[in-house]
């Protein structure tokens, strides 16, 4: 049993803004796991089985990819959780008969998810195994133009809790009118996100997300050349699409990539430096709830995700606007699984393997460019730092008085320029 920590009273006075921090985090750390328990009951109740959770020790859940599990979903303390605080309930639990079906039918939509049409698409498109794709298709003047110079393929992928919209609504109206006369663009709803499925039998580990671009994508489209396009997460996802198909990739754009090195510390050093426990400001603070506390979050996804339809009408009453802009409606369009196993299975996970994913790509010569704003308070700019210095020849460009959203938001034009400078 790990005893929890003292602090002494000379640290104490001195650090009354901590002090205070240390009783947030410690009263959330209580009700972390006291959601637990509740999710468990009412799993049971409504799915007849309760979900397993990663308040289990390592190696008391086993599975097929168990090994491409990030260490951040195990290694998140909780003084509570040491103090044996559920041991009652894992009793409970292994004193009861516990199935996995209901009414005779397996359990597809999580009760605490919602069940919207848009929300449950994928499941009736009749291909489940494909993730949604937008695809912009060149303008060819003439027949004598693709003769000429044949066509050439990007991939957009967006950030966490986006969608292909991401890309559709400002980067793909700025495109020249050269470019798209032969340029195929592709914009991706990542898996777990957006109107691509969300399936609850996932990890959606980094391999989940390679493997499901390629079924949808490169496969289908046989794409053998290709340009690769990422913001925030999705440079991770690019990182790891382009090592793998490096003899395809023509060039990889990455804007504000969270690069951390294994030498830094890997995955818990991804963890503590984008979701650091924090009361201030409010945007790390709702990261840090999200990301460290697993029931809590789920908590926040019942409450807002699964009733996203009322909470649009709401802000389209206050706001008086009939429709509202994309980033608001892309919050909400995930489940608290696909999002919680992605932040710590991709975001975190990844900064285990970008060193060698990075090496393969300066070893195949690839052209690498990365765009970063100087106030961005999401990822750090020493991410790029650790880029430049593993691939001394990668294009920097650090644009001036933009953060994480805005080194595209109001830039869209200046963007779209640059990107066809790069291809």
């Amino acid at each position: 049993m790990t005893t929890p920590p003292v602090f002494s009273a000379k640290w104490l006075i001195k650090s009354p803004g901590k002090l205070i921090t240390v009783i947030v985090f410690l009263i959330l750390d209580f009700l972390d796991n006291f959601f637990c328990i509740v999710f468990r009951i009412l799993d049971e109740c409504f799915e007849g089985k309760a979900a397993p959770c990663y308040c289990e020790k390592k190696g008391e859940l086993v599975g097929d990819d168990e090994l491409q599990l990030s260490e951040t979903l195990y290694g998140r303390k909780n003084v509570f959780r040491e103090m044996g605080f559920l041991g009652f309930a894992r009793i409970r639990e292994n004193s009861k008969k516990r199935g996995g079906v209901v009414g005779g039918e397996v359990v597809v939509n999580r009760w605490s998810d919602c069940g919207c049409e848009s929300c449950v698409s994928w499941m009736k498109n009749g291909d489940h195994q494909k993730l949604h794709v937008v695809v912009r298709e060149p303008s060819k003047a003439t027949i004598d133009d693709c003769r000429v110079k044949p066509t050439e393929n990007v991939i957009f992928l967006h950030g966490f809790l986006c969608s292909s919209s991401f890309w559709t609504e400002t980067v793909f109206p700025y495109i020249s009118e050269p470019k798209n006369r032969n340029y195929r663009l592709f914009a991706v709803d990542l898996l777990g996100f957006g109107r691509s499925p969300k399936p609850r039998d996932c990890s959606y580990t980094l391999k989940d997300h390679i493997e499901m671009i390629e079924k949808s994508v490169i496969y289908p489209f046989a794409l053998d050349s290709f340009h690769l396009v990422g913001h925030s997460m999705g440079c991770i996802i690019a990182l790891a699409l382009a090592a793998k198909h490096s003899n395809s990739v023509k060039s990889v754009t990455l804007v504000a990539p969270p690069f951390f090195t294994t030498k830094d510390g890997g995955s818990s050093i991804a963890l503590n430096k984008l979701a650091e426990k924090s009361l201030w400001p409010p945007l790390l603070f709702g990261s840090s709830v999200m990301t460290w506390y697993e029931h809590l979050g789920r908590c926040v996804c019942f409450l807002i995700c699964r009733n996203h339809r009322t909470w649009e009408k709401m802000l389209k009453l206050i706001t008086g606007k009939r429709d509202l802009h994309f980033t608001a409606m892309d919050l909400t369009r995930h489940t608290h699984h696909s999002g919680w196993h992605t932040m710590h299975n991709v975001i975190c996970g990844g900064a285990t393997v970008l060193d060698s994913y990075l090496t393969v790509l300066v070893k195949a010569g690839t052209k690498i460019c990365i765009i970063h704003g100087d106030r961005d308070q999401v990822v750090p700019i020493e991410c790029t730092n650790n880029i430049k210095m593993k691939a001394p020849h990668s294009e920097v460009n650090i644009l001036k008085n933009a953060d994480h959203g805005s080194v595209i938001f109001g830039r869209e034009k200046e963007f779209a320029q640059y990107l066809e400078h790069i291809w």
